[in-house]
């Protein structure tokens, strides 16, 4: 796939100066979730996990943690009720949650952490969800290395056409077609809808409910 002039340069200036303006204005919101979260339950406030970004290397991914803190431990127990479609592990009302953790995860408040992972370099504003390690090996080659090239996003079109409500093959055609139409209109389209989205979200309680699990 050739690289245009904005994948190639703009896309990493718009990443820097867009999560560099979250993070200053969005300050007060990470503190309230903070603060929300460890008065909710015991144990960290930032849940760290390894994850596959561009060229197939790893980094650590961050989220506001939204579930118990042996969630990871839990997961076995609980894998007879995976609703998410492919090698991937999402329940919409996931036992795991803690009582403001669903509320995070189904608003997408959680992921505002990874911000830090796009002023890193690790992640862009727009790109493939990025997923964990034993996940990510389990997508078919054909679909691996095409999204590999890219840096993961925050948003995506994934998000956007449903997220888990969608077939894995469906999910999969989304991301290779944000990764090729990649340019400054396309993404920050994308981002901006995804931005809107989250808003609505955290004020319709009827749209959460109807609305799988915004993230990843």
């Amino acid at each position: 796939m050739s690289t245009t002039v904005y994948q190639k340069f703009g896309k990493r200036g718009i990443d820097v100066f867009l999560s560099s303006l979250g993070i200053i204005f969005l300050s007060p919101v990470f503190l309230i979730v903070a603060l929300l979260i460890k008065l909710d339950s015991p144990g960290p406030v930032i849940f760290k996990q390894k994850r596959v970004g561009k060229d197939g290397k790893t980094f650590t991914f961050y989220k506001f943690r939204n579930m118990v803190k042996n969630a990871e431990k839990l997961k076995k127990k609980y894998l007879y009720l995976n609703e998410a479609n492919g090698p991937v592990f999402k329940i919409k009302n996931d036992p795991r949650y803690t009582r403001i953790g669903k509320f995070l995860s189904h608003t997408g408040l959680d992921e505002l952490p990874q911000l830090i992972n796009i002023l890193k370099g690790e992640m862009s504003l727009v790109g493939p969800r990025p997923l964990p390690i034993n996940e990510e090996k389990q997508i078919p080659k054909k679909w691996q290395a095409k999204r590999r090239q890219a840096k993961p996003g925050i948003a995506c079109s994934w998000l956007l056409k449903g997220a888990h409500s969608l077939s894995f093959t469906q999910w999969m055609k989304l991301d290779l077609g944000d990764i090729k139409k990649s340019s400054l209109s396309s993404d920050l389209t994308v981002f901006f809808k995804t931005v809107f989205l989250g808003l609505r979200l955290v004020k319709d309680e009827s749209l959460r409910k109807n609305h799988f699990p915004f993230s990843e």
